[in-house]
């Protein structure tokens, strides 16, 4: 008896040892089975780079006018909101040109006030040479009659050559009174259109003042830099006593409320990839956390046509390398998450491309039937 159970034990551990390999080989095959099935429907169409990055647009600080600055409203990585104030410049001297541009502006007006009012008073004096003139001509036509009423006297003698003689230059000085009393109204009738030529010429230089007086506003008012977008303060190298030159950089803006996602996918792995496409994004500076996404826009060009020294592939020797295109990401995240979020971090992103195979059918249709 002790003979057949040591022949029986060695069978029965075999047959053990072979449940238990086909139940290993069966378990491994339905996770193989498992997993093909789960790569030909989804995973062959999930399209993966870490070659991405958190992205912001920011915005550089820099004064439209050159100054002295004299004081800092905000500190480093302080959040601020549109129109806030960030710096101001030394203002004085463009105090001083607005109100010089003032003065010029009340002394332009009171130029065309002047000249309205010699208007007023020229078109007075035409009218009073006018009147003098009718009656110069009145007092030319009484002398005319008496010498000819007088002449024929004269003739017959019943009156002397001497009263006809004082007629006579009676009637010369009337005829030279009319002919300078025409000479004023035609003189002072030639004055307003002289004194409107002024008020028209200080009227421009009203509008030259007008226009100098809004850009010394806009000095002065440039002298106090605002914020012109919520977001975050970064790179700030601004300090008090600086002076500033228009365009000099004092900071940065950061919209981090409005940070985006830019990977770069090889130029073979977006042939399925379209707009609207769900993502998912790994951030390494939050672990094991996976963020969801969708597909925003695609770069206009691969990342080679915007570099500084585009690539001369028609000249020396040719090798072919891989390109890149920029695929913009919109982050479906909420504001708390936001917060975390900052320009640059490096992000590893999923596209599930499987919305793209009805695209491709459509294009093999439309190309066999043309």
């Amino acid at each position: 008896m002790d003979t057949l159970a040591k022949v029986e034990a060695p069978r029965a551990t075999k047959v053990s040892r072979r449940t238990v390999m086909l139940s290993v080989a069966g378990v491994l095959l339905v996770v193989a089975l498992v997993w093909g099935v789960r790569w030909w429907t989804v995973g062959r169409f999930i399209e993966s780079t870490d070659d991405a990055y958190l992205q912001a647009d920011n915005v550089t600080v820099a004064p439209k006018v050159s100054g002295y600055v004299t004081e800092i409203f905000v500190a480093d990585n302080q959040a601020v909101t549109a129109g806030q104030p960030l710096v101001r410049l030394d203002s004085r001297q463009y105090d001083a040109i607005l109100e010089q541009a003032k003065a010029t502006i009340a002394a332009r007006k009171a130029d065309i006030e002047r000249g309205q009012s010699e208007i007023l008073q020229q078109n007075a004096n035409i009218q009073q040479a006018r009147a003098q003139l009718e009656g110069a001509r009145a007092a030319e036509t009484h002398s005319i009659e008496e010498v000819k009423r007088y002449e024929p006297l004269v003739a017959t003698g019943a009156e002397t050559t001497e009263r006809l003689s004082d007629l006579k230059n009676a009637r010369n000085q009337a005829a030279a009174t009319v002919a300078a009393d025409i000479a004023a109204v035609q003189a002072a009738e030639r004055q307003p259109a002289t004194t409107q030529a002024q008020i028209d010429q200080a009227r421009a230089q009203l509008e030259a003042a007008e226009a100098s007086m809004r850009q010394a506003q806009l000095d002065q008012q440039d002298t106090l830099i605002r914020s012109t977008l919520p977001g975050r303060v970064g790179d700030r190298s601004v300090r008090v006593g600086q002076y500033a030159q228009p365009g000099t950089r004092l900071m940065t803006i950061v919209p981090v409320q409005d940070i985006y996602l830019v990977a770069n996918y090889k130029e073979t792995q977006i042939g399925l990839m379209r707009a609207g496409q769900p993502a998912t994004i790994h951030v390494d500076a939050l672990g094991g956390t996976d963020l969801h996404g969708t597909v925003d826009s695609f770069s206009p060009g691969t990342g080679s046509q915007f570099a500084l020294l585009p690539p001369q592939n028609a000249t020396g020797n040719f090798t072919k390398i891989v390109q890149r295109v920029p695929v913009r990401i919109h982050l479906d995240v909420g504001q708390e998450t936001r917060t975390v979020l900052v320009p640059g971090l490096s992000v590893t992103v999923r596209v599930d491309t499987r919305s793209g195979r009805d695209a491709e059918k459509r294009v093999a249709r439309e190309n066999t039937r043309g």
